[in-house]
């Protein structure tokens, strides 16, 4: 897989296979071509199962233990994952000895790769001091005061353990200081297994009547919305980018409603920066020019670690303190771990500074401007998405801004993914690439040629 001797022994005949698909060209079909691209899975899929019989035996028997073999839903991929022995700068490797260049990177949690050796021995250095300190302690403090220097919306920040914890807490504390019930949310949004908007009626999220859905980037949906129930509204709360819908943008002008809408409502603006955070010091709400009355951290800040934190004006997070008149109890024992809280702030003071972050997006950038080159001159419909050191593919003409514009169909994405994993790249289903610091030129020089090589089997499978 990461190497030419583990493809299987009968890949002749599946390049046969490959070939004749190819001669097909672009006339086919519609049908034809979704039943040729079900062929092409199924190609890729045989050299996937072959190549992997120890992670097939460890998904199978882990199905005793464990609901669908992982503790992740978001893991799992058909017709098995992979199962990950162990992990170093940007590579992983599973249990079938296979090496990977990894852009999946932890759903964008591994911002600093897998070994970062800032955090590395910062986390060396606290063990020695203990694991549980069960009082408040120096670390929790350092690392609050580097995130509300960092982010000018952000006067108090509370920890918690991971980034659905911090939405809940989020739209909970809103309800609180507004007196009212209800959350204006975006279809196709995931703030959190619990708060997951992907699809209608997710029977795992929390108090489903109390939701309001509006479109993303649609200015015009949103005034309607907030006319019709203003009085009930505790909070917005929105993705500045879309992470899990799809990699979508979101308009300066539409974030400059939200916050409009919000204040003439008496709403808490929520962002939720668990992914896009890294964009900036100051998050992605720095550089699209509009802040909120709370902001939702996660992912990389703990450095690895879980981590999870809801940030913003002292007047709404201060709830959160004992010596508060009206002091709201949250609590977690692991909330301000001292393991965490070391390895969040040596990844932030030695890693993703100012400079650091954007040699990365500018590498990011690098990247997508390849991609796009590369399908541009096959010719292949092929737009990327998403900002900066993360990136999504959309194989269609126009670059989607909501949910209902993505037209990539499901086998499509499946074969894409199979084919990388195959080619020894580690990305998920849904095709995003997550850059790490880890990441060297050699390896987006990887990604780039095996993308081209994707193009070459199956691009006439693209429409």
């Amino acid at each position: 897989m990461g190497e030419a001797t583990d493809e299987p022994e009968n890949d002749a005949g599946f390049e046969g296979i490959t070939a004749s698909l190819h001669s097909k060209g672009r006339e086919m079909t519609h049908t034809n071509r979704a039943t040729d691209i079900d062929a092409a899975v199924d190609i890729e899929e045989r050299r996937y199962i072959e190549a992997n019989p120890v992670s097939k035996s460890m998904f199978r028997d882990a199905g005793f233990y464990l609901p669908g073999g992982s503790s992740r839903q978001s893991l799992y991929f058909d017709p098995f994952p992979l199962f990950l022995a162990r992990t170093n700068g940007s590579r992983v490797e599973d249990a079938d000895g296979h090496e990977y260049i990894d852009f999946t990177n932890d759903m964008t949690a591994a911002l600093y790769g897998h070994s970062e050796p800032a955090i590395v021995g910062a986390l060396r250095d606290a063990l020695s001091n203990g694991m549980c300190y069960g009082g408040p302690h120096a670390h929790e403090v350092a690392l609050g005061k580097e995130i509300c220097e960092r982010f000018s919306s952000i006067d108090r920040v509370r920890f918690c353990t991971s980034g659905t914890e911090a939405n809940l807490v989020a739209m909970q504390l809103s309800t609180v200081v507004t007196g009212r019930r209800r959350i204006l949310a975006f279809d196709g949004s995931y703030h959190g297994h619990m708060c997951n908007y992907l699809a209608a009626n997710m029977p795992l999220n929390l108090e489903p009547d109390r939701m309001i859905f509006g479109t993303f980037n649609d200015t015009g949906g949103l005034d309607a919305l907030a006319r019709k129930h203003a009085g009930e509204i505790a909070a917005i709360i929105v993705e500045p980018m879309m992470g899990a819908g799809g990699g979508l943008m979101a308009d300066r002008g539409f974030l400059a409603a939200l916050r409009a809408t919000a204040d003439r409502i008496g709403a808490v603006l929520i962002f939720d920066e668990v992914q896009t955070a890294r964009f900036a010091p100051g998050g992605l709400q720095s550089i699209l020019g509009t802040e909120p009355d709370v902001t939702t951290l996660g992912k990389f800040f703990g450095g690895g670690l879980n981590f999870g934190a809801v940030g913003g004006k002292a007047q709404v997070v201060e709830r959160l303190s004992p010596t508060h008149p009206e002091t709201l109890m949250h609590g977690g024992t692991f909330n301000n771990n001292v393991l965490t809280m070391v390895a969040g702030y040596a990844g932030l003071r030695q890693v993703a500074t100012g400079s650091g972050i954007r040699a990365l997006n500018s590498r990011g950038d690098e990247l997508r401007e390849r991609l796009a080159h590369i399908a541009a001159a096959k010719p292949v419909p092929f737009v990327p998405g998403c900002y900066g050191s993360i990136l999504s593919l959309h194989f269609q003409e126009t670059l989607p801004t909501t949910p209902r514009e993505i037209r990539t169909p499901a086998a499509l994405r499946k074969l894409y993914h199979l084919f990388m994993l195959n080619r020894g790249v580690y990305i998920s289903r849904r095709g995003a690439i997550n850059l790490s610091f880890a990441h060297t030129e050699d390896d987006c020089d990887r990604i780039t040629n095996e993308f081209e090589a994707f193009l070459d089997a199956y691009g006439h499978l693209v429409s």
